[in-house]
Formats: structure tokens, C-alpha cells, sequence
């Protein structure tokens, strides 16, 4: 089974979508070989290098008075530690491009090619990256940070500082977001499963579980 995960490491539903679908791939276990891959999607591909202030930017944006970013927030942080993944809300109080993260998270996926170990940098990658934006309330778009988190996830830190500077994969990576926005996906998380199968949302474990052992059962196209 191949799943597509169509994700931005500053979407919030994108992390609990995650970890709800590595809790029900987990519970498939064995019986089911899938292999994993990270998309990219921008949610604000114009944003400026210096970031907006994050309540700003949800009042502009989609028009949320304060009290609704507090409501919000406050689901987002119980669905999350529902799937086990900590938002610290008061740490995240501005939002970034993330485009550098992208291209960072496509010379993960390169080396796994590489190495013959499908999707285990990238994953690695992209738990480090969720957890530097949404966790540790760090810049997602600072050189910096994307090169210290990317050692944390087991990566080589003068290789990602190169990848960086050079510029390297920006083609690749918009030809991708190019792709599955020319396909309909103008919202994430979108999980596309064997390229037919498409689940949006940070949905829970049992829906990702029920949907998974569906589509495993149904005959080969």
C-alpha cells in the first residue's frame, strides 16, 4: 500500500493527522507493507521572510476574533495529546514559510532512496520539524534551526546546511506542490492512498484504521 501524506510542518491538523495515522498503521501491523511519503504543500507560500504575528494572521486570514483562536487552540492542544503529541500553544506566536523545510524534507526522501531505507530519514524529518515548530516554538524558516533539527533526526548537519545554501530541489519541490494542487488538494492534511483513496483532515486513529483495512481488503485494480 502507498500512502501520500500531503502535509505542511506549520499545519497543526497535519501533525495529529500523522500521528493518528502511524497509531493506525501500527495497529494493521505486518500484514500490511506500507510505504510512506511526504508531500509538500505551503499553507502560506507568500508569507514574508520575517513571519506575521500568529493571531494576526488567523484574524486576516480567515477573519477569527481572539476568542475563537483560544477556542481553537485548546482543541487542537486536546486532540494532540490525545495522539500524543504536545502543542505548546503560547510558543508558537508567529507564522513562517516553510519552503526550506520542504526541500530539506525531499533530500531526506533522496537519501532514503539511496540508502535502500524507504521513507526512515524523511520520517524522522518530519517528527523533528513538527515538534521544532509546534513543540519547541522555533522557526521553521530560519537555516539554523532546520539544520539543528535535522541532526536531531539523525542527519548529517554540513549536508543539510549545503542543501540550503545552495538552493537545491526548490524545482522539485514546487513541481510537487504543483501537482497535487493541479489535482485538487487546496487543503491538508490529504492523505492519498494507492493514488485513488483520499482521506482529509486530522481524522483519529479508528477512522484511519477502518479506512486502511477497507482498502487492503478490496481487490488489486
Amino acid at each position: 500500500m502507498k500512502i501520500d501524506f500531503v502535509s505542511d510542518v506549520s499545519c497543526p491538523w497535519c501533525a495529529i493527522g500523522l500521528a493518528s495515522l502511524e497509531t493506525a498503521l501500527e495497529r494493521l501491523g505486518p500484514d500490511v507493507p506500507v510505504t510512506l511519503q511526504f508531500q509538500p504543500f505551503e499553507l502560506n507560500p507568500q508569507m514574508a521572510p520575517e513571519g506575521e504575528d500568529t493571531d494576526e494572521h488567523l484574524a486576516r486570514k480567515y477573519g477569527m476574533p481572539p476568542e475563537q483562536v483560544r477556542q481553537n487552540r485548546e482543541a487542537i492542544r486536546q486532540r494532540g495529546a490525545a495522539v500524543g503529541f504536545t502543542f505548546n500553544m503560547d510558543g508558537r506566536a508567529r507564522i513562517y514559510n516553510t519552503f526550506d523545510a520542504h526541500r530539506l524534507l525531499h533530500w531526506a526522501e533522496v537519501l532514503d532512496e539511496e540508502r535502500g531505507t524507504p521513507g526512515a530519514s524523511a520520517l524522522a524529518l518530519k517528527h523533528a520539524l513538527l515538534q521544532a515548530y509546534f513543540t519547541d516554538g522555533q522557526d521553521p524558516s530560519s537555516h539554523d534551526t532546520l539544520v539543528r533539527y535535522a541532526t536531531a533526526a539523525g542527519l548529517d548537519p554540513v549536508q543539510a546546511r549545503e542543501v540550503l545554501a545552495s538552493g537545491r530541489y526548490a524545482d522539485e519541490v514546487r513541481e510537487r506542490e504543483a501537482y497535487y494542487q493541479q489535482r485538487g488538494i487546496h487543503s491538508v492534511p490529504s492523505i492519498i492512498i494507492d493514488d485513488r483513496h483520499l482521506i482529509q483532515g486530522g481524522q483519529p486513529p479508528e477512522l484511519f484504521e477502518q479506512a486502511l483495512r477497507q482498502i487492503a481488503a478490496q481487490p488489486a485494480a
